[in-house]
């Protein structure tokens, strides 16, 4: 399946983005419109941190579990996602980017390494609801970098 990735324009500093991104309490902040009962192992930030969510879109409900699998400050971090019951792994990268009026463009791209057969089936469709939620996720996460970085 092709990787899915959305983006947001941001004013603050690449440390500003890393520090908050790379702590994974943090996420649930800003995906808890699909991603809930957040429960949490490892470290609380870099390579390890970890999270057992449910997942809710399209109609159904999947645990996931999301592990810090690569950190590269202050630009990059690698999440593992694992669910259906180990039938789908996935990763989830998000990258900052600078930009020339000094604001940072920060990407997420979520990247199917296996799928379920249901999944690469209707992949259009997939592909097209997680695109949706995670456009969302952007604009949540720019609203709490904007509170994170005003604390």
């Amino acid at each position: 399946m092709q990787p899915v990735t959305v983006s947001i324009d941001v004013p603050q500093t690449p440390e500003q983005v890393y520090d908050f991104l790379d702590v994974m309490a943090h996420h649930e902040r800003f995906t808890d419109h699909y991603l809930t009962d957040w429960r949490y192992n490892g470290p609380d930030h870099g390579k390890g941190s970890s999270a057992t969510v449910t997942a809710a879109l399209g109609g159904t409900k999947t645990e996931v579990t999301i592990e810090v699998v690569e950190v590269d400050a202050p630009r990059r971090i690698m999440e593992r996602n694992v669910s259906a019951a180990g039938r789908r792994l996935a990763h989830g990268t998000y990258t900052i980017e600078p930009l020339p009026d000094g604001g940072r463009r920060v990407a997420f791209t979520y990247s199917w390494v296996r799928a379920p057969l249901p999944d690469r089936l209707l992949a259009p469709v997939v592909r097209a609801t997680m695109r949706r939620a995670n456009r969302t996720v952007m604009q949540r996460l720019a609203t709490e970098l904007a509170r994170y970085a005003a604390s």
